[in-house]
């Protein structure tokens, strides 16, 4: 990639002639380099980790290592290591060798050594091969010769063909293909004649068919579209406010309560883009959203739509990207997760952000650690574009924005068709256990609640947010708990496979017979995961048909796709899930929503743990009763009085606010400080120790505001590396600009030390 042209000639080394030029046109545009450029600036990490995150791998060209042998190798050959010997023996077979090959002749991982032996013997001879991957999709087509489309030629044909019936079925299966004014692929003629390859390919041999390729797109959706949705006179109302809006701000926020049709506002806002000409970018925060949303929009945008995210394969992303560049009439509305960011646009007008409150948006692993959101509005500004950020449950920041006249604020009420939010009742689970009135891990109140809505043949949602059986194993003799031998973390319980596995690192043990620790055979499980609860309800209820939606049953390409439409058709009664369930799913039959243990939700170590508590439950909550009958909300929790659960019981969002506000405030958090948190990681622990001290030292004393830590964190050890944090907190008086060049200087002189070279130090900028 040309990054920048210039007149200065490189002093350290001696510049190349510029072989051949690979792309007629750049695939990357002067907005999209601007963009990525913030992005490596404000999130502190180089611009090839932008660059390698954003192009598809098939777009990445990457050379390759060839080995061939000198031209001028002497007949008398110079004293040969056995290694040596190894590779010109090899290269006497065949005349190329490739790296993995010449390693798996050596049988050893480092061979350069080797080579660099044999070119200065003058041996062989090594050269770069540059590899394409990207494969476009083509299909075979066939077309009857000219000279057979007239009545003569055709009679003529039918003759020479009487006696070869496969082969005569496969002409007048042409005609009847043909006369639906489409081309006739390969494929459908073969099906629709019901002959073989062979007879096509002798019909070819004797020029009466002729085939060709014709390149085509991996993902096409239909063209058929319908009218765009009847607005309510509320939904109405908030266009024309957000219309207003974007008059005077570029950044709008849509608060809309759950259910209330914001995505009809949505579908109506991109209707308007696509007739000025002007590309959408709209982005969710999880990939499984984007069935349930592209099936709506194809709905009344046909073929326009185009989709993004790291599930496609990389041939399909290379197709989407190809057709935003070079603004295709498919690529006028692009949906996504955040990686759709780093598209090249042609003529961005809107960006949409749903859920934009999702701690999803966030990219915490590998570098970039960008936001979305933030990037979003970024992006939006360079090409001028509007942005429209939508949620029943604003972040913080974003409703701080808000009240310092930032961004706009349009605000939706009610539900869509005057539908009420659902009722919610608290149990207080520690008086449930006090009266012996709980089956497992469920209440009399939502095994009552379960029952009826089963009867009155309603589906129910029960919110989980931990996936596995039980939390951990625990021998009742000593006490001893399974622990991951590469992390600092207890093994979590998964009973499908039997297998005590580690959330982090992956490492996977069959669950002990007995105690490792002591012998003991009394083990007992402690905590309850999405497993758990399956078992429990099929055991309580075993009638109902239930169904599981977390990470362990959502792996495949399409798993998280059939489990929606098998619940959306009816095929499952109850679906257990973690915070998937939470992300702006719609079932209109859905009558009932448990959440199981709202205080895992609420006791995080983590400034925004409430907020986000707040955020869950009310979106889990807002999954019930969105189609006719009023739903329920059934929350269980040991503390009924905590302030979170009774505004989640109101619907009380700005009350929350208020709350968090004041905190963030008082204890230096983000809006009002910005927090930079920088990670070592080292495989000793001493290293790790001593490095993190040093670093601290040197900008406690350099930085003029809080600068917190060394710190271990909650899971000190990760995949055999010990962790140390540093965090600093910045106030919104000083220069954040300043503090990062300040952060970069004092970096280059930590990796100049020695013996912290080896220390691997991650920054994260804003990391919530």
């Amino acid at each position: 990639m040309v990054y920048r042209v210039h007149q200065e000639a490189p002093l350290l080394y001696e510049a190349r002639e510029i072989d051949h030029i690979l792309d007629e046109f750049p695939i990357i545009g002067p907005h999209q380099l601007k963009h990525w450029e913030w992005i490596a600036n404000y999130y502190m990490c180089p611009l090839g980790d932008v660059y390698r995150s954003a192009v598809p791998a098939t777009l990445i060209l990457e050379s390759e290592t060839i080995l061939t042998l000198s031209e001028n190798t002497d007949a008398e050959l110079p004293a040969l290591t056995d290694e040596e010997y190894l590779i010109y023996e090899a290269l006497q077979r065949q005349p190329r060798l490739q790296m993995r090959e010449i390693i798996q002749i050596l049988n050893k991982k480092s061979v350069f050594g080797v080579i660099r032996q044999l070119l200065a013997k003058k041996i062989v001879e090594v050269s770069e091969q540059l590899n394409e991957n990207y494969k476009p999709k083509l299909v075979r087509y066939a077309q009857l010769s000219a000279r057979y489309n007239e009545g003569a030629g055709l009679q003529e044909l039918l003759e020479q063909l009487k006696n070869a019936d496969k082969q005569k079925a496969l002409v007048l299966a042409y005609f009847q293909l043909a006369n639906r004014g489409d081309l006739v692929t390969v494929k459908e003629l073969l099906q629709q004649a019901e002959a073989g390859l062979a007879a096509f390919k002798a019909l070819c041999d004797k020029a009466i068919f002729e085939e060709y390729y014709l390149r085509e797109g991996r993902v096409r959706f239909t063209k058929q579209t319908t009218e765009l949705p009847v607005l309510s006179d509320i939904q109405q109302a908030a266009l024309d406010n957000i219309r207003q809006q974007f008059n005077n701000k570029e950044i709008c926020l849509l608060f809309g309560v759950t259910s209330s049709g914001k995505t009809e506002i949505y579908i109506r806002l991109i209707a308007e883009a696509i007739a000025k000409g002007q590309q959408v970018l709209y982005l969710l925060p999880e990939i499984a959203l984007t069935t349930q949303l592209v099936g709506r929009l194809v709905k009344y945008f046909g073929d326009k739509v185009t989709v993004f995210h790291s599930r496609y394969s990389n041939n399909e992303r290379t197709e989407a990207w190809e057709n935003v560049l070079q603004n295709k009439s498919n690529a006028r509305i692009i949906i996504g997760a955040r990686s759709a960011l780093f598209l090249p646009f042609a003529n961005l007008g809107l960006i949409v952000v749903d859920e934009e409150h999702e701690a999803t948006f966030k990219q915490h692993d590998p570098a970039p650690r960008y936001h979305a959101r933030d990037a979003a509005t970024v992006l939006g500004k360079l090409w001028n574009a509007k942005i429209l950020l939508g949620s029943a449950t604003p972040s913080v920041e974003t409703f701080y924005n808000v009240s310092q006249e930032k961004y706009g604020l349009v605000k939706l009420t009610e539900r869509f068709r005057n539908i009420l939010m659902p009722e919610i009742v608290v149990v207080d689970l520690k008086k449930k256990y006090e009266r012996k009135q709980m089956a497992g891990h469920f209440s009399d109140t939502l095994s009552d609640a379960i029952r009826k809505t089963l009867v009155d043949k309603g589906q129910i949602i029960l919110f989980q947010n931990r996936r596995g059986y039980a939390k951990m194993v625990e021998c009742e003799t000593c006490g001893h708990v399974p622990q991951c031998s590469h992390c600092d973390v207890s093994l979590t319980y998964h009973l499908t496979r039997n297998l005590l596995r580690c959330h982090y690192c992956g490492y996977a043990i069959a669950k002990p017979v007995r105690c490792h620790a002591c012998g003991s055979a009394a083990l007992n499980t402690k905590g309850f995961g999405t497993e758990q609860v399956q078992e429990e309800l099929t055991m309580l209820f075993p009638q109902a048909r239930v169904g599981r939606m977390d990470q362990d049953t959502t792996r495949g390409k399409s798993a998280f796709e059939t489990l929606l439409y098998d619940f959306r058709r009816g095929d499952i009664d109850i679906l257990v899930g973690t915070q998937m369930l939470a992300k702006g799913l719609d079932f209109e039959n859905v009558r009932l929503v448990g959440i199981m243990n709202a205080d895992n939700i609420l006791f995080q170590p983590d400034f925004r743990a409430f907020e986000r508590g707040y955020q869950l439950m009310a979106q889990v909550a807002g999954r019930s009763g969105r189609a006719g009958a009023q739903g329920t909300v059934i929350i269980q929790t040991f503390q009924p009085s905590h302030p979170v659960i009774t505004q989640v019981a109101q619907n009380d969002y700005d009350g929350m606010y208020l709350d968090q506000i004041h905190e963030r405030e008082q204890y230096r958090y983000p809006p009002f400080y910005r927090i930079i948190r920088l990670t070592l990681r080292h495989r000793e622990f001493d290293k790790t120790r001593d490095s993190a001290v040093w670093l601290h030292s040197m900008l406690a004393q350099t930085l003029p505001m809080p600068v917190l830590g060394p710190e271990e964190p909650l899971i000190s050890r990760i995949r055999n590396e010990y962790l140390r944090s540093i965090m600093i907190k910045i106030p919104g008086n000083l220069s954040l600009e300043g503090t990062k060049k300040t952060i970069r200087r004092t970096l280059d002189s930590f990796h100049a030390i020695p013996q912290f070279r080896s220390v691997k130090v991650t920054v994260n900028v804003d990391p919530y």
